[in-house]
């Protein structure tokens, strides 16, 4: 009986550049309170967001993932990549893939190239995934990107919805490397909530249950900790944590729950970019290590969650 051969096996993966696009039209709050005649102050002080990037019509998500990805590609210093994976809930079609469409506009020569849907916790998603398959040698190079255009499902009268949601895209390249630097992925789901948040496919409108959605991504601290822990570190050391950009008010809730050093930088990105869904958290590590907020061996603690109901989060090293 033949063995079948395997491919060579990488002891880990790390992050070696990373990348994002923030459409240039910029949105206020006190635009969007216009609109629902409602006063600005209201969207600050429930969700922290002061401005938020709109794209154009003729804008896609495609156009946002290219761009995020040829950044990140621009800053790659040697390597390979292989695959593309695109984590998105709001693709300009059904198919072909996103991710398809980017590889082809970047040049690469015929690379695995596939969607992944996992709402908001989809870079998370992407990031495990691509991190198995480098492992596994069946990669030797991935670009990961998180990207969604929410702009063009929004009910622009709806409350819950319209002070929230915006677009960008936000890239990552990982590369096999001897010394890891992607954790263990903590991830899961709660289908029986599924109903939560929704795009419904006969009208294509996003919806969702603003009070409940707040009450369970409020209650994830105790996830993001054991998230810490499967990566044998105390949250006291992390050097970052960047939490899906949901709402300010969220995202202080989790961060008191993990009780962070003095000197942890918490993302908050959301009070001027919105919720851009996959993109918040490769938007916010990007734009964290182009500011030079992270130095070098950096321990940044990742977690997103959102429509399914889904989570998912990992520690890195850059």
């Amino acid at each position: 009986m033949t063995t079948i051969a395997l491919s060579p096996a990488a002891s880990g993966a790390r992050i070696v550049s990373l990348g994002h696009c923030l459409p240039a039209t910029v949105l206020t709050s006190e635009e969007v309170a216009a609109r629902l005649t409602v006063d600005a102050e209201w969207i600050v002080s429930r969700t922290g967001i002061r401005e938020r990037r709109i794209a154009d019509k003729g804008e896609t998500v495609v156009d946002l993932a290219t761009a995020a990805g040829r950044h990140a590609l621009e800053r790659l210093p040697s390597g390979t990549v292989d695959t593309v994976l695109v984590a998105t809930s709001t693709p300009d079609s059904t198919m072909p893939s996103v991710a398809a469409r980017v590889a082809g506009r970047l040049g690469l020569p015929e690379p695995a190239a596939f969607d992944v849907n996992a709402a908001c916790a989809g870079f998370c998603y992407g990031l495990a995934t691509a991190d198995a398959l480098i492992r596994a040698g069946s990669s030797r190079g991935a670009l990961v990107i998180g990207a969604d255009k929410a702009s063009a499902f929004l009910d622009w009268a709806d409350r819950d919805t319209a002070v929230l949601f915006a677009d960008g895209a936000g890239a990552a390249v990982l590369q096999p490397a001897e010394r890891p630097g992607i954790g263990p992925v903590l991830w899961g789901s709660a289908g029986e909530r599924s109903e939560l948040i929704t795009i419904d496919a006969d009208d294509g409108v996003l919806r969702q249950n603003g009070p409940a959605v707040y009450r369970w991504a409020s209650g994830l601290g105790p996830m993001a900790r054991r998230i810490c822990d499967r990566a044998g570190i105390s949250p006291d050391r992390l050097a970052a944590f960047i939490p899906h950009q949901a709402n300010l008010r969220i995202i202080n809730a989790l961060a008191t729950h993990l009780k962070l050093g003095d000197d942890t930088v918490v993302a908050t990105d959301v009070v001027d970019t919105g919720n851009t869904m996959a993109a918040t958290i490769p938007l916010a590590l990007s734009r964290m290590s182009e500011s030079g907020r992270l130095g070098a061996d950096a321990e940044v603690l990742l977690f997103g969650f959102g429509a399914g109901l889904s989570y998912a989060g990992q520690v890195i090293t850059l």
